[in-house]
């Protein structure tokens, strides 16, 4: 980063909590190291998480995970797997995780502002006796996001609460949504592919390639 186009820049964790102060007891203390009941239950009722993974030099991605409700499989109370159902074939998570086991999971309810975070080290599997419990709309997924848990916790609401995420008076119109379509032919214009034919082929992954 070129720290030159920023004027004052926090560089130690002493000047960060001369501003903030310190986490409560309560927060020091929410953090457990398995999956209890509560953290089954939440998983369950979750339709979505995000995965932050980064390579062996530290550069980093997050990348969403969206299936039916209770999508993720819970082994024990120390392992979970997330099917990993067709995609772009880029890769970036897995790749990652080839390169560094570290992983961040969000778990996700609507309509609920609290989130559960989940932390520790992936594999990627491909275990026939695993992926039968994952398997959807006829198809198995063929590889799953084998996650040893090391830290759960529950994320407070303030950010869903800042953003009125699950408030529908606070949403965009849908005519002043950006464009995907748009955009990504935009980002790849030296292909010369138009937006119309952006927009067919996200249409027929949509409707032909979900699973």
């Amino acid at each position: 980063m070129n720290h030159n186009i920023f004027k004052e820049v926090i560089d130690s964790e002493e000047e960060l909590r001369s501003m903030y102060g310190y986490p409560s007891e309560l927060v020091n203390n929410k953090s457990i190291t398995f999956i209890d009941h509560h953290c089954r239950d939440y998983i369950s009722k979750s339709p979505l998480l995000f995965i932050a993974t980064s390579d062996s030099a530290g550069n980093c991605d997050v990348s969403p995970r969206g299936d039916a409700v209770g999508f993720v499989y819970v082994l024990d109370d120390k392992h979970l797997v997330i099917p990993e159902r067709p995609g772009n074939r880029r890769f970036d998570s897995l790749r990652n995780i080839l390169l560094n086991s570290k992983v961040g999971l969000i778990f996700i309810i609507p309509g609920l502002e609290e989130t559960l975070r989940i932390n520790g080290h992936a594999r990627i599997i491909k275990d026939q006796e695993i992926m039968v419990h994952m398997e959807a709309q006829g198809k198995l997924p063929k590889l799953g996001i084998a996650v040893e848990v090391e830290e759960c916790y529950m994320h407070c609401a303030k950010a869903f609460k800042r953003s009125h995420l699950w408030d529908d008076t606070y949403w965009p119109l849908k005519a002043e949504l950006p464009k995907p379509s748009v955009i990504i032919a935009e980002h790849a214009k030296e292909l010369g592919i138009s937006q119309e034919d952006v927009s067919k082929g996200l249409k027929d992954s949509y409707e032909n390639r979900l699973y």
